[in-house]
């Protein structure tokens, strides 16, 4: 018995080198709501392939835009189904590559714990100088808090105390930093562990707004990148999926 499994380690070790001297890198460009999880699935993908992921965070519209420009990413995990139907459509996708990875859910949040309520009264009542959202033009999560104010009536009166950020991730430090008491961001930046952090939150009614469909698209440029094919794949595995619904997503 001891005989056999020392016959064995010889084979896994050529195995472990052969996974390594074969690993990859690839550059992903990922939405801002989305910075959090990513970290955890490069995390098992680099432990489970050794492939490595370098990770751009940004506005979808933006980094949709740098890719237009050339810009050397192979893999985009979008906020949005829009923008990588396009870059299908530009040619700069990998036909048949694209899927729905997530169904992000927006809330209303603030670092202090008792200013939102369960039911985001608080946005008729007032009692705050600012609310944070993303650039509704390149953020899909802006587009969707536009949606919500719009449906409950109080655009006109929230506008005067609006504050934008470039991306989801900037809007979210405004809340977190005090420059806005409130905001509208991604369920995933306020949980851990499926718990709010910190502070206190709205869910928003989805059918106060869209759905926020975010599909994932392989670039034409990463066809025989074997590091950005793994991430593609790891990300339709029940185990990623898991991980994902964790963040507050749905599947």
């Amino acid at each position: 018995m001891f005989a056999r499994s020392l016959l064995r380690w010889p084979v896994l070790a050529l195995a472990l080198v052969g996974g390594a001297l074969h690993a990859a890198e690839t550059q992903v460009a990922v939405a801002a709501n989305f910075a959090e999880p990513i970290k955890a699935i490069a995390a098992v993908l680099e432990k489970t392939t050794g492939h490595t992921l370098q990770v751009t965070v940004g506005a979808t519209g933006r980094l949709y835009a740098q890719i237009r420009n050339g810009a050397p990413f192979d893999v985009l995990l979008a906020a949005d189904t829009r923008a990588p139907e396009q870059l299908e459509a530009d040619g700069l996708a990998q036909p048949g590559s694209r899927f729905t990875y997530a169904t992000g859910k927006l809330v209303l949040w603030s670092a202090d714990p008792a200013r939102v309520d369960a039911r985001g009264a608080v946005l008729k009542t007032g009692g705050f100088r600012k609310l944070a959202i993303a650039n509704p033009k390149t953020a899909p999560y802006g587009a969707a808090a536009v949606d919500v104010m719009d449906k409950l009536g109080l655009t006109a009166a929230l506008t005067p105390k609006l504050v934008q950020g470039e991306s989801i991730g900037q809007t979210y430090n405004f809340a977190f930093t005090g420059n806005a008491e409130i905001a509208f961001v991604a369920m995933s930046q306020v949980l851990e562990g499926g718990r709010l952090k910190s502070g206190s939150m709205w869910v928003v009614p989805q059918n106060l707004y869209a759905p926020i469909r975010q599909d994932a698209v392989l670039l034409r440029r990463a066809a025989n990148n074997e590091a950005a094919k793994a991430l593609m794949q790891l990300l339709r595995s029940p185990n990623i999926k898991t991980l994902i619904r964790s963040y507050g997503y749905d599947i």
